[in-house]
């Protein structure tokens, strides 16, 4: 792994705490499109084992809030404070639709393989996130999605893999989805470049999700997926 992240970590601590394709390319690349330099606080909204809000850290003066539901807060403190970032990063444990901050509190939220999970719902976005962000505040998205909707169902290929409960959806999908909000302008939705070098740093990894993950993604063969970046802004 280069630039991104051994800038701030050792690639065995990135591999030890990733928990899909890799969060730093992702926000490394929304970086290159926003400006969080005079943000005061970022929600880092499903950031898993928090590699991510410590990299935002590091690029702001920001307080981070690294916000998840499936880690610990105390195991992320815990990690936090192993990084020196403890000063920086503040763990919280919760749901995403029951943000426990101010109306208005933010002036950012990050949310990295994580909003397909909740946010694919129409009325998420205008209920449970926009109220916690400033006028004009920031959102910097990217999900795992596909190239192309399928035609005729799953692919054969992708069958053994798939789950009823996957949200994968196209650029133009999450586009539409965005575009009908009243409570934001979309700035920007589009393919990753950095797609393949996340999976492929995801795959090196051995926790036993990225070990299942091999077998599909040589499956898949690069012919359907893709990662979506989004960027809007509150009205």
């Amino acid at each position: 792994m280069e630039r991104i992240e051994t800038a701030i970590f050792e690639t065995s601590f990135v591999l030890q705490n990733m928990m899909g394709p890799n969060c730093l390319r992702w926000a490394g690349e929304l970086l290159e499109r926003v400006d969080i330099k005079d943000a005061r606080r970022v929600l880092d909204l499903g950031c898993g084992t928090g590699l991510s809000s410590m990299y935002l850290a590091s690029r702001s003066s920001a307080r981070i809030f690294a916000y998840d539901l499936w880690i610990d807060a105390t195991d992320n403190h815990e990690r936090f404070c192993r990084q020196h970032f403890e000063d920086r990063v503040v763990p919280v444990h919760g749901q995403a639709d029951a943000l426990p901050f101010a109306r208005g509190y933010f002036d950012a939220v990050f949310c990295l393989d994580a909003y397909l999970y909740f946010g694919a719902r129409g009325g998420f976005l205008e209920t449970h996130l926009t109220p916690f962000l400033r006028p004009g505040g920031l959102i910097a998205i990217a999900v795992p999605g596909l190239k192309e909707d399928f035609t005729g169902g799953v692919p054969e290929e992708l069958c053994p893999y798939w789950q009823e409960d996957i949200n994968f959806y196209t650029v133009a999908w999450w586009a539409d989805l965005f575009g009908r909000s009243s409570a934001v302008r979309l700035e920007d939705c589009f393919s990753m470049a950095c797609h393949d070098a996340a999976w492929r740093d995801w795959l090196k990894s051995d926790n036993p999700y990225a070990v299942r993950d091999r077998d599909m993604m040589r499956a898949e063969a690069g012919k359907y997926f893709d990662t979506i970046g989004i960027v809007a802004r509150v009205v």
